[in-house]
């Protein structure tokens, strides 16, 4: 239950067109800890309990561990999530053999668009769209954990 990921900063919405889906999502951490991140995500009409360890030297891998649980049970434990609860859309990108998720986040962190592609290994290539920029892989400001606690706006 390795999961493999980079992230990008996004350039413009032009990526919107390109979208198959798109979803609201909103959630929350239970524990924000990076040895131990525990979430809260209603995504859809779907609800999940997520935990993540902590990842690798170079940010690209970490455990994650993901349960599907019922909407209802999400909303009773939301209320007991630390401060600030991340909301976003999350569109959908097909390219090539993989899809990017692209978030784009609103509340404090409105501003802010996030790339993200998920690998099998962390050497595989992928194709990049031009609407890609800086790769912030590692760079634990953009975890939504953190973002959670030092909003984008607060930068």
């Amino acid at each position: 239950m390795i999961e493999i990921e980079r992230k990008f900063l996004v350039t413009s919405e032009t990526f919107k067109n390109e979208a198959q889906k798109s979803t609201l999502i909103k959630q929350g951490f239970l524990n924000t800890d990076p040895a131990r991140t525990v979430r809260i995500r209603i995504k859809g009409k779907y609800a999940f309990i997520t935990v993540k360890g902590i990842g690798n030297t170079s940010g690209t891998s970490r455990f994650e561990w993901e349960k599907e649980i019922d909407v209802s049970e999400a909303e009773q434990l939301m209320p007991l999530c630390e401060k600030g609860i991340i909301e976003k859309i999350r569109y959908e990108i097909p390219l090539g053999n993989h899809t990017y998720e692209v978030d784009e986040f609103f509340g404090e962190n409105k501003g802010l668009i996030i790339a993200e592609i998920e690998l099998d290994n962390e050497n595989e290539t992928f194709l990049k769209p031009d609407w890609l920029e800086k790769e912030v892989t590692g760079d634990r400001r953009y975890y939504n954990s953190q973002l959670s606690k030092k909003p984008y706006k607060t930068w």
